[in-house]
């Protein structure tokens, strides 16, 4: 036993340091997810009930599909693990694109196109201290005997021996969603490093000024960069209260864009539901590390509201915002 615990640590940390042997194929995602649901389901437990969005029109990537196996069951362990209630664990998959902006923003990430696999739960969260930890090998929250700590530092470094990237949000006391990119296969190949996203007019269609409600100070400086870039006018505030702050003493605002979970005792559910009563004519973006499977259920957000997910590409929010704008306001 102890032999077989120490090759397992011995595969792990080799994995962590990009140096395990991958047998590259090409692969469907979503065949694959599939393929595991009754794997997950005798690991996870009757207590987790296990949810799988499945895209349309996925496309390919070429990787080593026992590691991307081995990632996802790690990945789910680790989220019943933080649900020692019960709870629910959403998988899904989609096309993803990470620009210029995200790639400079994110140690060891090309610009390009990505299959995605998210892993969402509805457990305790991490705080950020505890995230920026979290890919670091032998690092655990979890008691003695219940983890080496290798687990997400494997999953890392296979990401990034793949030539993908992995993303980590979450909110104590919210849960947690794991995004793990991986590159898109092209014409028989996977996309080449630095390959560009497609671009189109996605500049502001007249002059507007958007109020942006985002905790995480980075996102925040990102989201009134791209905004200013498109022609936007922007204000900016770090929780809830502040942001209504603003709203109230700047009437030309037309757009609130905030965060779905945030800081400082006010949701961004909460904070638009505030600002509506004082300005039924606002229009609301929300956006989310969580994907929108994993939080609509849960009931965060209403049927029917505009989301936009995490990590987003300039060219997204702006297509987001244009087509927002140019929609007739309504009166809630």
């Amino acid at each position: 036993e102890a032999v077989q615990r120490a090759g397992r640590m011995t595969h792990r940390l080799l994995a962590f340091a990009r140096q395990q042997p991958l047998e590259m194929q090409t692969v469907d995602l979503n065949r694959l997810v599939a393929g595991m649901s009754d794997l997950l389901m005798r690991t996870l437990g009757e207590d987790v009930a296990i949810e799988t969005v499945l895209a349309g029109g996925l496309w390919p990537t070429c990787s080593d599909p026992a590691q991307i196996e081995n990632a996802l069951l790690n990945l789910a362990i680790n989220a019943r693990d933080a649900m020692p209630d019960g709870g629910r664990l959403t998988i899904e998959t989609a096309n993803a694109a990470l620009d210029d902006s995200y790639a400079a923003a994110n140690a060891d990430v090309e610009p390009g196109q990505y299959v995605m696999l998210a892993v969402s739960d509805t457990g305790t969260g991490m705080t950020q201290d505890v995230i920026a930890r979290a890919f670091d090998p032998f690092f655990t929250t979890k008691e003695p005997g219940r983890g080496t700590g290798l687990g997400l530092s494997m999953v890392y470094g296979f990401a990034k021996q793949s030539g993908g990237h992995l993303k980590i949000y979450s909110e104590p006391g919210r849960g947690t969603t794991v995004k793990l990119y991986l590159p898109r296969l092209l014409g028989g190949m996977a996309e080449a490093p630095g390959a560009q996203v497609a671009r189109r007019d996605i500049s502001a269609p007249r002059a507007h000024t958007v109020l942006v409600a985002e905790d995480d100070a980075a996102v925040r400086e990102l989201a009134t960069a791209f905004l200013e870039s498109l022609g936007y006018t922007v204000l900016a505030a770090p929780d809830g209260p502040r942001a209504l702050q603003l709203l109230r003493s700047h009437p030309e605002v037309s757009v609130l864009f905030t965060d779905v979970v945030m800081t400082g005792g006010m949701s961004g559910r909460d904070l638009a539901s505030a600002a509506l009563v004082e300005r039924p004519d606002l229009r609301v973006l929300f956006t989310t590390g969580y994907t929108p499977n994993a939080i609509i259920h849960g009931g965060i957000l209403d049927p029917g509201v505009h989301l936009l997910s995490k990590p987003f590409t300039a060219e997204a929010l702006g297509a987001r915002l244009r087509a927002l704008l140019e929609q007739p306001a309504t009166v809630k």
